[in-house]
């Protein structure tokens, strides 16, 4: 069996191979937030505020990048389970020219309507010239981001997911000594930026992601003899990864800007439920890396069996991904609910800060299994070459049903800060549902539905 053939060997192999070097990365990544989250603490919470608003706007921008990744990795995928060696090269070649030519486009794009969005969730005031400040140099973070994500997805299609893990390991290392160097500078030779330097910072160690990314993508065996005329715009290439990346980033999308209508319902209640929420977000999201990680390494799997038409082995992989995943959900739910203020507690000392976040934590708890298994259908969506139900999905459940529950508990029902989270569970429980009728429908369409045909 070839190490990057997942269309054969043990189904548990195949997701330790890949799940936990993908959630050793995306742990380094958090880690990495959370280095920030620290040092902006050190300085206010208006600092706090600022990073938590100024990231949400970046990411907005990055939500094609991570389209990117997943489309590469889809396409890539289905292209090598069904053997086709040229094909495979050919889209990883248009992938990377595509994400070099999107990423200048967006960098002219977030110069522009960046402090817009940034103006429209925030008071006038310190913490929006903070993330003013610190969104005007992350922009030129982008390159680094966006190739990095789209690089991953062609290494994930080869069952490869150490390299991104080594990458962010050494990056969150970088971080720790950049952000206090950068903010500060060195006693008697340079003042330091202030909290400009954490996002210098991350220009810098992000930088470096990409350029072993890319390193690791061109020393695999199919980009060996590739030609620089495999890069060129080819229009039909492009329109398969623009097919497969629109839904997943527009998606991506959807979620940012219903963060930014969550900080939009929050800023009501002040700059502290801001800064709460960035913070619980970052603790939230520790406890779901193993989940990212499973349910990622489901796409790679699943597209791989999809393209080689082994449909058993597809649903084999789902079901796989649902075990691992309520398992996880034993451990995950009772450290939200009783030591989400001792978490809290590590970022922040203001105590009106610590006791929001500790009201999100334990609403958190209860979707831990819902986001799990929303996580794997979009997966197995996307391995299916049909992301355009994710979008669909996304579009309700973080389009509308946020919106609409929060008004639903704040304005209408006269909640506090808890119709917020109550919103936003409500919407999530609810997408859920929508999202497993809309998986078996699709499975039953392409694969002979969620469970194998009976004889």
């Amino acid at each position: 069996m070839a190490k990057d053939d997942l269309t054969t060997g043990p189904m548990a192999l195949h997701f330790k191979n890949l799940a936990i070097p993908a959630a050793l990365g995306m742990l380094f990544s958090t880690l990495y937030n959370v280095v920030d989250v620290y040092y902006a603490g050190q300085l206010s919470t208006d600092a706090q505020a600022g990073l938590a608003i100024g990231f949400q706007a970046f990411f907005i921008l990055m939500a094609i990048g991570f389209g990117l990744g997943s489309a590469l990795s889809a396409l890539v995928s289905n292209a090598k389970g069904r053997k086709d060696s040229s094909g495979t090269r050919k889209l990883a070649a248009q992938g990377i020219s595509f994400g070099v030519l999107a990423t200048l486009t967006l960098m002219g794009v977030g110069a522009l309507i960046g402090p817009h969005l940034i103006a429209l969730v925030s008071e006038a005031g310190g913490y929006r010239d903070a993330a003013l400040g610190y969104f005007n140099v992350l922009i030129f973070a982008l390159p680094g981001f966006f190739l990095a994500y789209g690089g991953n997805g062609i290494l994930q299609a080869h069952g490869d997911s150490v390299s991104m893990q080594r990458a962010m390991m050494v990056a969150f290392v970088a971080n720790i000594g950049l952000n206090p160097l950068m903010m500060y500078g060195v006693p008697g030779l340079w003042d330091g930026m202030g909290f400009n330097g954490i996002a210098v910072a991350t220009v810098l160690s992000q930088t470096g992601v990409m350029l072993f990314i890319l390193s690791r993508v061109f020393r695999l065996g199919m980009m060996v003899g590739v030609l620089r005329t495999e890069f060129l715009p080819d229009l039909t290439s492009y329109r398969a990864i623009i097919a497969q990346l629109l839904p997943a980033s527009t998606a991506m999308m959807v979620m940012f800007v219903s963060g930014f209508v969550v900080q939009f319902a929050l800023k009501g209640f002040g700059g502290s439920a801001i800064a709460a929420y960035g913070v619980a977000l970052r603790i939230e999201q520790i406890l779901l890396l193993p989940v990212l990680g499973m349910t990622g390494a489901l796409l790679p799997i699943a597209g791989q069996n999809f393209g080689a038409e082994q449909f058993d082995r597809v649903r084999e992989a789902l079901f796989f991904c649902w075990k691992l995943g309520f398992a996880m959900t034993l451990i995950a739910t009772p450290t939200l609910w009783f030591a989400g203020g001792f978490a809290m507690r590590l970022f922040t000392d203001d105590p009106e800060v610590i006791a929001v976040g500790i009201s999100y934590l334990r609403v958190d708890g209860f979707l831990f299994p819902i986001y799990m298994m929303l996580f794997s259908i979009n997966a197995l969506l996307q391995a299916l070459q049909r992301p355009i139900w994710t979008l669909w999905i996304s579009i309700y459940r973080q389009g509308f049903g946020v919106a609409f529950f929060i008004w639903v508990f704040i304005g209408f029902m006269g909640f506090d800060v808890w119709g917020v989270w109550f919103g936003i569970a409500t919407a999530v429980t609810s997408g859920w549902i929508i999202a497993l009728i809309v998986a078996n429908g699709v499975a039953k369409q392409h694969i002979g539905g969620l469970r194998p045909a009976m004889a």
